[in-house]
């Protein structure tokens, strides 16, 4: 039986402050970066993962991830619904990493980066991409995946395969659809906050060109900018183009009602991260003021039962869960399966490196196995860094295209690790002789 022989972590960062990319109200010079893993295995292949930060700190989430070694170096090589439960558990489970959380926070993602890397060598080794691999599951394997505890007050083991069965008649026309077809994406690519208004106007023409229906708009910076960015956008981009806005849990919730009622008047799509990603009744509040602009968020949301909360307090009306921000695929399904039972949007984050990449493959399995559905949703597109990715992200006329090579797409390739290792790389050790 083949076993999984090694554990390679590494600290990955890409210099994107340079030119502001990413830049918003509360991270205005992100280095976008990934604390990546690599299981090694005594057969092949090996599989992949990471977890996404903005530079600091990628050190400490790359030592979050080599402490989880024990639990993976030794164990067999994970194929099937079974063994990635297994391996999660037992992740989840560690009482002394729990501390740390429980179930939030860098230990949470570094779990959600072996988990997914654990899934990406089992699709491998099936042949399959992710999507196509976990919809290939049965109802009652995909059950099996998730963590009911603290769920069970809004939804049930029971429930959960009622959703699952519900969707598996349609499973391989919606496999063909996608195939055919891609996904719909929406850019975040013009509206970054660092970029002049001249650089706004260019991409948003360009967003359109591209065949997106809807951009979005970093604000919480100054209101008075705000206003104008958006007049401009929507002078731009004209009434039939969504935009949304994010505010990056800029504001108190007073401040997020007053500074989007200033905004309202050029239809913004939604308000995302509009506070704390903490603050389910904050959401509530501002979700209940702003109606009908809808409020988005999940990408720091930590773990499901966060999200099972602002389900409950009718504080979201579009969540996006975040590749590598909870507990990994698992985790993930369990949030998909949330989504479904009270009928909300997915609308993943990909503002990030890599992100793009893994996310995809968890919105067409949720629209193959899970909600059955795409209307509304969208995923998010960033076009910065997919260069560096063996199985890069790939989108044309708005609309992302199926992954077809077996894993999660999380590799990167040799010469970018060689490059961009941090901090012995060339492109960190020349920048620092200059």
């Amino acid at each position: 039986m083949a076993k999984i022989v090694g554990m390679e972590v590494l600290d990955v960062r890409f210099p994107t402050s340079r030119e502001l990319d990413g830049s918003d109200a509360m991270n205005p010079d992100p280095d976008y970066s990934a604390a990546y893993v690599v299981l090694h295995t005594d057969g092949g292949p090996d599989g992949y993962g990471l977890a996404f930060t903005i530079g600091r700190g990628n050190d400490v989430q790359a030592a979050a991830i080599r402490a989880l070694e024990h639990h993976v170096v030794g164990r067999a090589v994970p194929t099937d619904a079974a063994a990635l439960g297994d391996l999660s558990r037992a992740l989840v489970g560690d009482s002394q990493l729990r501390w740390l959380g429980p179930e939030k926070g860098v230990a949470h993602m570094a779990i959600g980066a072996v988990v997914n890397a654990a899934w990406d060598l089992a699709a491998r080794i099936a042949g399959l991409p992710v999507w196509r691999f976990a919809a290939g599951m049965s109802p009652e394997d995909l059950v099996s995946l998730v963590d009911f505890r603290y769920l069970s007050d809004a939804l049930t083991e029971q429930e959960a395969l009622d959703i699952l069965r519900a969707a598996e008649p349609g499973r391989a026309e919606r496999i063909a659809r996608i195939e055919r077809g891609g996904y719909r994406a929406y850019s975040t690519s013009p509206g970054w906050l660092g970029y002049s208004d001249a650089k706004l106007v260019r991409l948003a023409e360009q967003a359109v060109a591209d065949g997106f229906e809807m951009i979005k708009l970093k604000v919480g910076g100054n209101l008075e900018d705000d206003v104008r960015r958006m007049k401009l956008a929507r002078e731009t981009v004209g009434t039939d183009i969504h935009v949304a806005v994010d505010a990056n849990q800029r504001w108190d919730v007073s401040t997020a009602i007053t500074w989007m009622t200033a905004l309202a008047p050029y239809d913004p799509y939604w308000i995302e991260e509009p506070t704390s990603p903490d603050d389910v009744l904050g959401h509530a509040a501002i979700a209940k003021a702003l109606a009908p602009i809808r409020v988005a968020t999940g990408e720091h949301v930590q773990n499901r039962v966060v999200f099972k909360q602002l389900l409950q307090a009718e504080a979201i009306s579009v969540l996006q869960l975040d590749a590598a921000r909870v507990g990994g695929f698992n985790e993930n399904l369990a949030i998909l399966l949330l989504a479904a039972k009270f009928g909300i949007p997915v609308c993943p984050h990909a503002g990030g490196v890599g992100l793009c990449e893994l996310v995809r493959h968890l919105s067409m399995f949720d629209f193959v196995a899970v909600s059955g559905s795409d209307t509304d949703r969208s995923i998010e597109w960033v076009d910065h860094l997919h260069e560096h990715f063996t199985d890069p992200a790939v989108v044309a006329d708005g609309r992302y295209l199926a992954p077809s090579a077996p894993g999660f797409s999380a590799r990167m390739h040799d010469a970018t690790l060689r490059r961009f290792t941090f901090p012995d790389g060339p492109e960190w050790t020349e920048t620092a002789s200059e």
